[in-house]
């Protein structure tokens, strides 16, 4: 099989100024040009411009791009405008399944953790969940440079399962546990992102980090799937694929850690958390068992492969 060279593709670096152009066009049209925008267009016709080795990594890594697009994109028409917000029902249904008596009244997991918190477990669970995104940019980061073709499973997995998520987020919009706290039983539109309980966290460095991530969230009423509680899972997956030896426990630490966060920042339910895990388990099994069978698919990442390496 012949092995595809860019080293001189001069029509990669026109194919990446017209995309850029037209992303560039498209963002300003519908949610209107941000500082990242132009970051992400910078650094990626430079990478394809630089070299043959940094052409190779950004075509590699636009998988990633491609996943904070869409994500940026969820702006342009929020779930809460396609289906009715599940507000008490999904409330009602973790009082039910996992609510419990604390002082004579029946509280949510969330609810006791509002109240009874520390200032370890604060620092702790800040530093855990920062680890959201970093973690399996990290982890693809490794791959890249260590195995290619584990490299596109893992990240085309952890595209497909955020595809996955970002589906139910239209068909089920879910409020997440702090806007009950903060609004109720009733759904009020225009309410921005909130920091929770990872508000003390920054109050304990000083510093807005949580506060600043939030205040770019796309939408706030999708909190089921818990899309927190299914990246570092798939990580975990797929570092046992890769033979990861040293660093499993630790993959496995931040991924106990972030699955508590979720629930003791009042992010999320335990029931967005098992929906987030299910997630994971459902797009990395129909990944490895399903578009891996198919011949098409197979010979695309072939192709893909060799591209890159």
């Amino acid at each position: 099989m012949i092995k595809l060279n860019i080293a001189d593709s001069k029509n990669t670096k026109l194919m990446s100024l017209l995309v850029s152009g037209f992303y560039l066009i498209l963002m300003s049209l519908v949610v209107g040009l941000k500082v990242e925008n132009w970051i992400i267009v910078i650094a990626f016709n430079a990478c394809i411009w630089l070299s043959e080795a940094s052409r190779k990594f950004i075509l590699g890594f636009s998988i990633f791009i491609f996943f904070a697009i869409i994500y940026d994109l969820m702006k342009v028409y929020p779930n809460y405008k396609v289906n009715p917000v599940d507000i008490a029902g999904i409330y009602n249904s973790e009082k039910s399944l996992f609510g419990f008596i604390s002082h004579g009244v029946l509280l949510t997991p969330n609810e006791f953790f509002a109240i009874h918190h520390s200032a370890v477990a604060d620092f702790l669970c800040g530093l855990f969940y920062l680890c959201w995104i970093p973690l399996p940019v990290a982890f693809g980061l490794w791959l890249y440079f260590n195995n290619k073709k584990q490299f596109l499973h893992f990240s085309l997995t952890f595209l497909f399962v955020n595809l996955i998520g970002f589906c139910i987020y239209y068909i089920h919009p879910a409020a997440p546990p702090w806007y009950v706290a903060q609004y109720g039983l009733d759904f009020h539109q225009g309410v921005g992102g909130n920091t929770a309980g990872l508000g003390r966290f920054d109050a304990l460095v000083h510093l807005k980090i949580f506060g600043s991530l939030y205040s770019r969230n796309s939408n706030v009423f999708a909190a089921m799937p818990s899309l927190h509680c299914a990246y570092p899972t798939i990580v975990l997956f797929y570092s046992f694929k890769s033979k990861v030896e040293n660093m499993k426990w630790l993959f496995g630490l931040i991924m106990v850690g972030i699955w508590f966060t979720a629930i003791y920042s009042g992010h999320h339910y335990i029931l967005d958390a098992i929906m987030g895990i299910s997630c994971a388990i459902m797009g990395i099994a129909i990944f490895q068992y399903g578009l891996l069978k198919i011949p098409v698919f197979k010979t695309f990442l072939s192709k893909y492969e060799q591209t890159i390496s």
